[in-house]
């Protein structure tokens, strides 16, 4: 597997250049000046949209026949699909973690879902996980690193990492905030600009999406003539659900249909903003969700749900958008995670990684770009909600050491060892058939877990 994590090397460019032209000048890892010309073009703009509980299965694209979505299903088809897409955690915050940072959630200590740390629950639960009050402040976000480089920044939906002042988006690196600190399941609801709170408890949860929508399409209207990154994590379909009237009762899927239909439908206005502003080739788009469906929604087949670190709970929607750079209609079946969009968009932004602590992710624009098609990944650890390591994915194996099953929590299962490519659904353990692959994968876990560490300053 390649080991690409950073910039190509001049040879290489040169030696892929006349077969890709731009996709491959931006795989070659060229800075923004370089590639586009300083007189030319600004460095590219990143939108992230990342859905709360979406399923694998509920878009057009991955095979959903229930539910129309057809904006999403527009960005699959004019970029890149993977297929083999996973969140750094089967629950919200510690992927949250992992996506805005790139690193392992146990690095940054955020292992399980955050409460409201003022509440006498929230604190009591945090200090019974040990979990920190939010994502550490030695940990630098994706907006941290882009801001040095001349970035405009905005966080609009869900934060989940934090609810006290400084830990909050607009102290994490974003200039412009706009949503509620946690789930719509926690209370109280209320949405934030900034540090204010705009609308209290309850804040009306039919309206979410569409404001959302709106705050992005202002952020992007004031900015598009700068380098932007624009984050936009959703507060849906995660439970209770809620749909606007123009969306309710709408779609063949009940109303957690109709709810992601609407997600879709903001996901449309973004992409017809970034046309109308002529800023669409300049921006690359990633669209994904945190982990798997909760209580309803589709896995796509695959078996286990969120919480759960079999394929339904860990599989997730993968899809990248930047015309020119990324061939249109491109399906990857190699796979990846969400830690990956750090370095991904460090890359496209002509940085290097931070070099005082360890970067788990890996730079994807190669394989996007159809210049690699493997994995950059020699592993994919796949932790559950705590600090458990329970598997490893190589290649088309996954191997559990054990797995806590949703519905049993006091019960463990394995070891086992899955063949993603005859057995997608996870159904059968082939361990007695492969007995030397489990060995390996099972060492590959032990050495893992030997060299782990922070990896902050060697702490």
């Amino acid at each position: 597997m390649s080991k690409n994590n950073g910039p190509w090397d001049r040879r290489r460019f040169m030696s892929v250049a006349s077969k890709a032209c731009g996709a491959a000048a931006l795989c070659a890892g060229a800075g923004p000046l370089e590639l586009f010309g300083a007189s030319k073009k600004k460095p590219p703009n990143i939108v992230i949209i990342l859905a709360d509980d979406m399923g694998y299965g509920d878009l057009g694209c991955y095979g959903s026949e229930a539910l129309c979505t057809p904006n999403i299903d527009r960005m699959a088809s004019e970029g890149a699909r993977m297929t083999d897409f996973y969140s750094s955690s089967p629950v919200c915050s510690p992927s949250r973690a992992g996506l805005l940072t790139g690193r392992y959630p146990p690095r940054t200590g955020i292992v399980d879902v955050l409460f409201p740390t003022d509440t006498l629950f929230g604190a009591g639960w945090a200090a019974a996980k040990r979990l920190p009050e939010g994502l550490p402040l030695d940990e630098i976000t994706m907006a941290e690193a882009l801001k040095p480089l001349g970035y405009s920044t905005c966080c609009v939906g869900k934060w989940h990492l934090g609810n006290r002042k400084r830990y909050r988006p607009h102290h994490r690196g974003f200039d412009r905030y706009f949503g509620p600190l946690y789930s719509n399941d926690m209370k109280p609801f209320e949405l934030y600009h900034n540090d204010e709170v705009v609308e209290r408890h309850p804040a009306d949860q039919t309206q979410l999406t569409r404001k959302y929508t709106e705050f992005a399409l202002s952020f992007l209207n004031e900015n598009g003539d700068n380098p932007f990154l624009l984050y936009m994590p959703h507060t849906f379909p995660h439970e209770p659900l809620h749909a606007s009237d123009r969306f309710k009762r709408k779609s063949n899927g009940g109303l957690y249909g109709d709810v992601v239909e609407e997600v879709d439908w903001s996901v449309g206005q973004v992409l017809e903003a970034l046309e109308k502003r002529g800023i669409a080739d300049n921006t690359l788009v990633f669209f994904t969700s945190d982990n798997g469906p909760w209580y309803q929604g589709s896995t796509g087949g695959a078996r286990g749900r969120k919480a759960e670190t079999l394929e339904g709970g860990m599989r997730v929607p993968g899809i990248a958008r930047w015309p020119g750079m990324i061939p249109a209609g491109r399906v990857i079946e190699a796979p990846a995670m969400n830690i990956d969009l750090f370095s991904t968009t460090l890359a496209v932004a002509g940085s290097t990684l931070p070099s005082d602590r360890v970067i788990d992710g890996k730079n994807l624009m190669p394989l996007l770009g159809g210049m690699e098609n493997e994995s950059p990944h020699e592993a994919l650890f796949l932790y559950s909600w705590n600090r458990d390591l329970e598997g490893v994915r190589v290649g088309r194996w996954k191997y559990f050491r054990s797995r806590r099953l949703w519905m049993y929590p006091p019960i463990q299962k394995g070891p086992w060892l899955i063949d993603t490519e005859r057995d997608p659904y996870e159904s059968y353990n082939a361990i007695d058939k492969y007995p030397n692959i489990a060995a390996k994968l099972e060492k590959t876990m032990v050495d893992w877990e030997k060299n782990f560490d922070r990896g902050i300053n060697g702490k």
